[in-house]
């Protein structure tokens, strides 16, 4: 909305009136002053109305020659929340919308499924108990069991020790990949980040460090992922995994994708060592009951899980997976984490038949993951009532999704491809070579939430037409008046 308020009108007098003065010339016969024609006068009074009054009425009111402003129209906001009053889609509806969108040969082999989340009925499946390999949209099972099995308040912390040594203390590391290594009042790829510098200050007011090691015990294990690439590291999709770095290893924190420290405990050990003034950084381990000399903590867990899903965060996952493997006593490894994440679940009554994963992130090709365990994680999620006691826990994986064309990893989709779903679709976007896979939400016409999964294995290297045939799907459903 613009400022309100304008210029003010110049060249007017102070007394509201221009005034009419003789020309002072040689003494001559007095004659009375003449107005020739009707010579209109024009006053801007203070209240900004404008007024006109021609000769001989000068003894008369002006008459108003502009009207009044009409009322301001009335205006009631409302919002009004999705429901399982809005007319109920059929199946036949549904299929009716989806068959040229999904008959796409771009899509390759394409698996999938649509859910009325309100009554649970299936209302379009096409070889949704295959499994496919999900890339990022496995996230939404890591995403699921951390809501389920973790406190959302919780917090990741880091803290600095005091070593055995005199000057020594030592990083260590609790699990949060997100510390910033940038001032407080600059934002990193992870919002609310806690800071390196807010530690150091802590530390530092208490006494001078020369050394600094740093403690990585909290997780165990390789840090690269059976079916992940080398180059990944360096490509910036992944640092190796552990429970101390800093702005997820990136060199540059304030952008997704770029190169990531291939040992980014060092990395940050060493960058708390440049601001505490200390000369050796090396590895080692806090002694028990050490005094903490500082600590800092990440955004609570709901936050985190969010901030995973909106930017599709590899790091992140593997370690939010890692902190469901400790809450559950397992070994905070691949595998223990993939277990953990399978346990949880399968505790809260989803079935995983046919899903076998060996990362949280989706980055390994070995992840096979049918397309019904991510509408039925979903559908738990989007229930519109407190039938199911799982919901509540889950509702925060529903907003944690990017908005097409709006935020996360669908803001620059839904511009051509799908523009119809624009600001309508709430989507997990996954992407590996020649595969593509798109799971969420969508209101449509008649106000109906649906969930819906799709899984493509395509032929094609063009992703970003792969990525829009999945977008045409989704909004396809948005545009279904289908009840």
């Amino acid at each position: 909305m613009a400022p309100a308020g304008g210029r003010a009108e110049e060249g007017t007098r102070a007394n509201g009136a221009d005034e009419v003065v003789e020309p002072v010339e040689a003494p001559r016969r007095k004659r009375p002053l003449l107005l020739i024609g009707a010579l209109a006068m024009v006053v801007v009074l203070a209240g900004g109305a404008v007024v006109t009054w021609q000769a001989g009425w000068l003894d008369a009111p002006p008459v108003p020659t502009t009207a009044a402003p009409p009322p301001p129209a009335p205006v009631s906001l409302a919002l009004k929340g999705v429901g399982a009053d809005a007319p109920v889609p059929t199946a036949a509806g549904i299929g009716s919308v989806l068959v040229k969108p999904a008959g796409n040969a771009l899509l390759g082999t394409l698996t999938g499924s649509v859910v009325d989340p309100a009554t649970g009925a299936v209302l379009w499946k096409q070889g949704e108990t295959t499994p496919l390999t999900p890339a990022s949209t496995v996230k939404i099972l890591v995403a699921a069991a951390a809501l389920l099995s973790l406190d959302h308040t919780a917090q990741l912390s880091t803290k600095v020790v005091r070593g055995d040594q005199p000057g020594t203390v030592v990083l260590v590391g609790g699990g949060d990949p997100t510390l910033s290594s940038l001032p407080a009042d600059r934002t990193t790829v992870y919002p609310g980040a806690a800071t390196l510098d807010d530690l150091a200050s802590q530390v530092s007011a208490n006494g001078p460090v020369t050394r600094v090691l740093f403690d990585t015990s909290r997780y165990r294990g390789d840090g690269m992922a059976p079916g992940w690439a080398p180059a990944d590291v360096p490509e910036g999709y992944v640092a190796p995994i552990g429970p101390l770095m800093v702005d997820g290893g990136r060199q540059d924190p304030t952008r997704m994708d770029n190169p990531r420290s291939s040992s980014p405990a060092d990395t940050a050990a060493s960058a708390l060592a440049a601001r505490l003034g200390a000369s050796s950084v090396g590895q080692g381990a806090a002694p028990a009951g050490a005094q903490v000399l500082g600590e800092v903590k990440s955004v609570p867990v709901d936050q985190l899980v969010e901030n995973m899903m909106q930017i599709s965060d590899n790091v992140l996952a593997e370690t939010i997976a890692r902190e469901v493997a400790l809450a559950r006593g397992l070994e905070p490894t691949f595998a223990g984490a993939v277990q953990a994440v399978r346990a949880v679940l399968t505790e809260h009554g989803f079935d995983l038949t046919g899903a076998e994963v060996v990362d949280a992130s989706g980055l390994s090709v070995n992840d096979k993951v049918p397309a019904r365990l991510l509408t039925d994680i979903l559908v738990a999620a989007a229930k519109p009532d407190a039938s199911d006691a799982r919901t509540a826990e889950l509702r925060p994986l529903l907003t944690a999704l990017p908005v097409a064309g709006g935020s996360g990893t669908l803001a620059g989709r839904y511009v051509q491809a799908g523009a119809a779903g624009k600001g309508w679709v709430r989507a997990k976007t996954g992407t590996l070579t020649r595969v593509n896979s798109l799971a969420g939400v969508v209101v449509d016409v008649d106000g109906r939430l649906l969930v819906f999964a799709f899984m493509s294995l395509s032929q094609s290297d063009d992703t970003k037409a792969v990525r829009g045939a999945l977008d045409e799907l989704a909004a396809a459903l948005r545009t279904c008046g289908c009840g």
